[in-house]
């Protein structure tokens, strides 16, 4: 993968690899796909986080590493229950609302993943900023999940995660990556906004 990490360009002083610009279109291509409620965003899903783990752990930012082999995983089960996942009742997947016991579930899951993961980042990694990785790790687990279920809550998790990764990705100035996930807080609210009018419809 030696020729992918070469220098494409220089943006703001830092240089934009090969391999950053090919991750970028993808990822963008796969939000674009998951707005649509397009099952082809999970294969798209699988490459982009294969190239932004191997773009991760040369910038030392571990959890967000992991978390991409974690994306690749999960994208299969995400592609197989946007294609034959069911409800608890035993209907096709539809985008809907979580509810409140569901949201407070969800939070109690970030609130219990983040301190471990940060913990477990500064006791076995040599990361310098373990608990500003941790977050948006933790959060992107809930996400992920809420994702491949087409619950609406998912985008509203992604801001919040997109957010916080676009102030960790400056600080490690990985520029254009900078520039994908504030792209990103943007369609997180397209997205936000047409699964609650999906959600409304259904």
């Amino acid at each position: 993968m030696q020729p992918l990490f070469a220098s494409a360009f220089t943006l703001w002083g830092s240089g934009i690899t090969w391999l950053e610009i090919v991750a970028f279109v993808l990822a963008v291509a796969m939000v674009v796909l998951n707005i649509r409620v397009n099952a082809w965003a999970w294969p798209l899903a699988i490459v982009s986080s294969l190239l932004y783990f191997a773009l991760f752990w040369n910038s030392k930012l571990y959890g967000d590493a992991s978390l991409q082999i974690f994306f690749a995983a999960v994208a299969g089960w995400g592609w197989w229950q946007w294609l034959r996942g069911t409800t608890a009742e035993g209907d096709a997947l539809t985008v809907r609302t979580l509810g409140p016991n569901g949201r407070w579930l969800a939070l109690l899951a970030l609130a219990l993943a983040y301190p471990a993961t940060a913990l477990f980042l500064q006791h076995y990694t040599d990361t310098d900023v373990a608990w500003g990785d941790a977050f948006p790790t933790a959060a992107s687990v809930v996400g992920q999940w809420l994702l491949g279920r087409k619950f609406v809550e998912n985008w509203p998790t992604w801001v919040v995660v997109n957010v916080v990764s676009v102030g960790l990705f400056a600080y490690k100035g990985l520029w254009l990556t900078v520039v994908l996930y504030a792209l990103f807080i943007a369609m997180s609210f397209v997205g936000w906004r047409q699964w609650r009018q999906m959600a409304a419809a259904a």
